[in-house]
């Protein structure tokens, strides 16, 4: 049962952790703003799908912005699935040996790896560490403004009661922005179950990407494939039961989300393939394609080309040379220096 009077994301824990991200919220409120003042100035009404429009342009600001992020955990990721056999060879050498002389040997191959080759073990969850808190705000913001207008809470950033009253007057598609399921008329019942069936197709369709395009299939065994299977339809249908209890707001936020982040993995397995997956073998059918099409602008032989080419010279070589290796010559220990 929800509570009118009360915002439950303002207390206990959550309300700790809330306030101390007070400053992102406050900026979110502003970008919201400035959305729907660009809005308005264009023609739009202040009261309606302006609202909504900024609420979506605010989910593709926060995206935009955590991209970098996101585009540094994918090169973290590849680095370390680069050197995945070496770091297993090193695993093997010491596998056993649990004398403490052996594991600060193990550990400082393991540091040497690293930094010959760039990795940073921590760097893929680093940067997601960042990105939750920003989209935590969001759901906040989006939550906390029909408490605002009733005056239940107190103002945040440019939501003022007046601007909250204003944004809580919205209505599309037949929905109020603050209305949840059960508070919703009949054809608002409907708007904000098809909402909610395609935020959760969304989340389903996202996961069965990746296990299907970006995963290697030999990892897709035992413990491993029961945990993916189980995500595949546990967090769906969690989002169900959760959703109907969201303002409808949030249900155009999470969406929203939702769409991106489905664009940003089926990005990752096009740019970032996980090795073996069925995304990287097509990525390397890519990549041999476009090396071609450029050594053909450059008037250079294919790779084909350059193959036969190099296994001529070989070929020669070999008829020249012979085919026996030329024996290591004895260094005249007699010849004066």
């Amino acid at each position: 049962m929800i509570n009118y009077d009360n915002f439950f994301l303002d207390q206990g824990f959550w309300g700790w952790l809330y306030k101390l991200l007070t400053p992102v919220e406050w900026l979110m409120t502003q970008i919201m703003a400035v959305f729907h003042q660009f809005l308005t100035l264009l023609g739009m009404s202040p009261i309606g799908f302006s609202w909504v429009l900024s609420i979506i342009f605010l989910v593709l600001v926060v995206h935009a912005c955590v991209f970098p992020l996101y585009y540094k955990t994918m090169k973290s990721m590849r680095k370390m699935q680069a050197i995945q056999p070496q770091m297993q060879r090193i695993q093997n050498k010491y596998k056993g040996k649990n004398d403490q002389a052996s594991k600060e040997a193990m550990q400082r191959e393991m540091m040497k790896l690293y930094q010959d080759n760039d990795a940073n073990p921590a760097g893929s969850c680093l940067p997601m560490l960042i990105q939750s808190p920003v989209f935590m705000c969001m759901f906040y913001v989006l939550s906390a403004i029909p408490y605002i207008a009733r005056e239940k809470r107190a103002p945040l950033g440019a939501f003022d009661v007046a601007t909250a009253q204003q944004f809580s007057q919205t209505t599309v598609f037949g929905v109020n922005v603050t209305d949840v399921f059960g508070s919703a008329t009949s054809s608002g019942k409907i708007i904000i179950g098809v909402f909610v069936v395609l935020m959760c197709g969304c989340l389903w369709f996202t996961t069965y990407f990746s296990m299907k395009r970006n995963m290697n299939p030999e990892a897709m065994v035992g413990q491993a494939a029961t945990m993916q299977k189980g995500m595949l339809w546990i967090f769906p249908i969690m989002y169900i039961f959760s959703g109907v209890t969201m303002p409808f707001a949030v249900l155009v936020y999470w969406l929203t989300n939702n769409v991106c982040n489905l664009l940003r993995t089926m990005w990752q397995a096009y740019a970032f393939p996980t090795p073996g997956s069925p995304a990287a073998k097509d990525k390397e059918v890519r990549d041999y394609k476009r090396e071609n099409e450029r050594r053909a602008k450059a008037g250079l032989p294919s790779i084909e080309e350059q193959k036969l080419i190099d296994a001529k010279k070989e070929a020669e070589r070999r008829e020249k040379e012979g085919f026996q290796r030329a024996q290591p010559r004895r260094k005249n220990r007699n010849k004066k220096k």
